[in-house]
């Protein structure tokens, strides 16, 4: 088996630090001893240590990022007007099967996720790409014509509610003592309780000021 390269050795390590310290808790020098490179690699391979941020926060999200638009393309050719319920085991259902219990990768995917919607840091909040943001707008597009009655904003806090109750759910199952880990069934019930959770709360009436 081929050694990982030190581009891959990068992006391993600011991974574990960025998800274990956040943007600014984590220096070059940090990633750079852990992955065992010079300090000068992240100018190279990145150019800076916020393409750097963007670099792994895609890597870890992109395969969630291409399920949720498999879902939606797979869910719209069955029907023009997917119900609540549908769409959000399409987008939240993929958060899951990327985040599984028990499983550190998974762990330490929901841990970045995690510190990437509560960062401070301008450069957390600036990752995304075309990809991303295209997913985005059209899972926005579909609730908003099952649920033609909310804001767009109030859509997209909602949104954001999903993406937040995954990575909090993921990272608090890691937490627990191994002992106490539970099964891949129970991590199934999990994502099952989250989905009916999720669709009564994007179902809720809109907010009257």
């Amino acid at each position: 088996m081929a050694l990982p390269d030190t581009r891959t050795k990068l992006l391993d390590a600011a991974e574990r630090l960025f998800a274990e310290h956040g943007y600014r808790g984590t220096s070059v020098r940090a990633i750079t001893d852990l992955a065992g490179a010079n300090l000068a690699a992240v100018g190279y391979h990145f150019g800076s240590k916020a393409e750097l941020l963007a670099a792994v926060a895609r890597r870890v999200t992109e395969p969630i990022t291409a399920a949720q638009s498999a879902g939606l393309d797979a869910l719209l050719a069955r029907t023009p007007d997917p119900t609540v319920a549908e769409l959000v085991e399409a987008f939240a259902g993929p958060l899951f099967d990327g985040m599984p219990a028990g499983d550190e990768s998974g762990a330490r995917t929901s841990r970045l996720i995690v510190t990437i919607l509560s960062d401070p840091a301008e450069e957390a909040r600036s990752w995304t790409g075309p990809d991303e943001d295209a997913v985005g707008e059209r899972y926005l597009a579909a609730f908003a014509q099952a649920l033609p009655g909310l804001a767009r904003q109030e859509l997209l806090f909602r949104m954001r509610g999903i993406l937040a109750v995954a990575a909090v759910d993921r990272v608090e199952v890691y937490n627990q003592p191994s002992p106490a880990r539970p099964t891949a069934t129970e991590g199934e019930e999990a994502r099952n309780w989250a989905i009916t959770f999720l669709t009564a709360a994007m179902s809720a009436p809109p907010t009257r000021a």
